[in-house]
């Protein structure tokens, strides 16, 4: 009989928030175990932000070759060698890998890497990679495991190969012409990405309009810029079936006749938690109906002394929301009262130019019944905007129709990443949105646009 090895902290995956909480407790002292599949440093770093947002770098580097003339510069079209691209994403990769291995190493927890399975509550069986295998046990144990892309039940998609988001950054060569399905967030990166590399590209959307979470506005923008780029934006699309193989030559067939014809097909059609081979049932851990772990606001899972964290346990997908779900467990384990309740959680889209969002949306506000001032700033009205030749866009703030309290923002325009923290922290603070207004913030920048949009917003009804 194996015998089973007891930690006080176990945890099922390596992603941002637990390896990051794992290495909090080893460094004090504390008896920590990781199960990890193999990613160091999970699948940010791997396969998802890191190198994306490196091939995304790449692409906008050839886009600024190729409209070098409007600047003034003769440089002409931009001669892409794909291999090194790949390489250069590698690089970026191998290097961020190295450093979560040297810091796991330092923290001192015991990383086992292989395939875990809870056998027991609290106990998991461990097929080690390179042979064997190992039982644990945790007083405490963390689900960290993630989430992969969906592949829809589209009859011959799966037979056709498709890529995901992991195959298309490991690409060495450039698809003649690649076909996107789906028009969210990893669609629409990769999509104005590989056009800009010089790939063709189609993107097949079923709904109705990209982004589905942005306003009507702000959705219809992000359309026209990839449409402006040369991506072939298609709209209330729906997939019948797919014939070929993807990396040869592949067939879309549409409803109501047609059929668009590629060399390779990507698919970006939503994720699936990794839950459905991990014995959460033996574990006493309850998912809902999509298969996501339920938490509370502690991320206490419906077994005592399990919890999840981040995107498996329905946290945003995001690397940052996955960081503050570290904070949330480290804060109960010392004895804090931080949850999750309420929290503020931007995000960043990276096309170009890219998105940011945070807060409340007219659509939301408008389900909830929550009455809100808005006004909207197109980029070109912003002098940095103009001198930067970078107009694209626009900036939108919603607040609160009976306080000065800033409800929501978005911002399609350049470096909106970062502008989204200035509002972020007022949020936060719970400043009124006048203090943002009134902030004599530097000129020329794009955050200057700031000023000028929320000097658009109306006076509140009745205020003296």
């Amino acid at each position: 009989m194996q015998n089973t090895e007891q930690f006080e902290y176990v945890f099922l995956g390596g992603g941002k928030g637990g390896k990051s909480l794992a290495t909090e407790l080893a460094k004090a002292g504390k008896r920590v175990a990781v199960i990890e599949r193999g990613m160091i440093g999970g699948s940010c770093i791997n396969v998802a932000c890191i190198p994306t947002k490196a091939l995304v770098r790449s692409a906008r580097v050839a886009q600024t070759v190729r409209h070098a003339g409007s600047f003034g510069i003769e440089a002409g079209e931009p001669r892409v060698n794909m291999k090194n691209v790949h390489a250069r994403v590698k690089g970026v990769v191998d290097g961020l890998v190295d450093v979560n291995l040297a810091s796991f190493k330092g923290a001192g927890f015991d990383l086992l890497l292989g395939n875990g399975r809870f056998v027991a509550p609290r106990r998991i069986e461990v097929m080690v990679n390179d042979g064997g295998v190992r039982v644990i046990e945790g007083e405490r144990v963390y689900i960290n495991t993630g989430t992969h892309a969906a592949v829809p039940p589209v009859p011959g998609l799966r037979e056709a190969n498709p890529l995901t988001h992991v195959e298309a950054i490991q690409l060495d060569a450039i698809p003649s012409h690649l076909i996107v399905i789906g028009g969210g967030y990893i669609g629409l990166e990769m999509a104005q990405a590989f056009r800009a590399l010089g790939a063709k590209v189609t993107l097949l959307q079923r709904e109705s309009r990209v982004a589905l979470r942005e306003d009507i506005d702000v959705s219809r923008a992000i359309a026209d810029v990839l449409k402006e780029d040369g991506v072939d934006v298609r709209t209330d699309v729906e997939i019948v079936a797919v014939t070929g193989r993807s990396g040869e030559d592949v067939s879309v067939e549409i409803s109501g006749g047609g059929s668009v014809r590629g060399s390779h097909i990507l698919v970006a059609t939503g994720r699936v938690p990794n839950t459905s081979d991990i014995g959460l049932d033996v574990a006493g851990v309850e998912t809902n109906a999509r298969g996501f772990i339920i938490v509370d606001e502690t991320l206490q899972t419906s077994a005592a002394n399990v919890f999840a964290i981040g995107e498996v346990a329905g946290t945003p997908m995001f690397t940052h929301a996955s960081f503050d779900d570290y904070r949330v467990l480290s804060s109960q384990l010392k004895g804090g009262s931080k949850t999750t309740r309420g929290r503020q959680i931007p995000y960043a889209m990276f096309i170009e130019p890219e998105l940011s969002r945070i807060g409340l949306n007219e659509t939301e506000t408008a389900e909830k019944g929550i009455a809100v001032r808005t006004a909207t700033l197109p980029m070109k009205a912003v002098p940095r905007a103009r001198t930067n030749s970078d107009t694209r866009g626009l900036m939108k703030v919603l607040v609160a129709a009976d306080s000065d309290d800033i409800l929501g923002f978005a911002m399609l325009g350049s470096e909106a990443g970062e502008i989204v923290s200035a509002v972020q922290i007022a949020m936060l603070g719970k400043l009124p949105y006048t203090v943002l207004r009134d902030a004599p913030l530097a000129h020329p920048t794009v955050a200057e646009g700031l000023n000028l949009l929320l000097a658009m917003v109306p006076e509140r009804a009745g205020k003296a």
